[in-house]
């Protein structure tokens, strides 16, 4: 059994991650446009993927910024 002396390692996601990836896919294009960066990038992002700082700061900023649909 290979790799059975380290751990495993897991992504772990912040809190504005879990609420990015639980929005609507059309929400979430809305948002990764308002930070300049792609839907791909963006769902990596809240994956807990490695991205650019710039584009996650972005990110985080755009979703400080949605409000509650009425």
């Amino acid at each position: 059994m290979r790799g059975y002396l380290a751990p495993a390692l897991r992504k772990t996601q912040s809190e504005q991650q879990i609420r990015f990836s639980g929005l609507a896919r059309g929400r979430r294009v809305k948002l990764a446009e308002a930070a300049k960066t792609s839907l791909l990038k963006a769902d990596q992002w809240a994956r807990g993927d490695e991205v650019d700082g710039s584009t996650a700061e972005a990110l985080v900023a755009a979703l400080g910024t949605l409000k509650v649909k009425k």
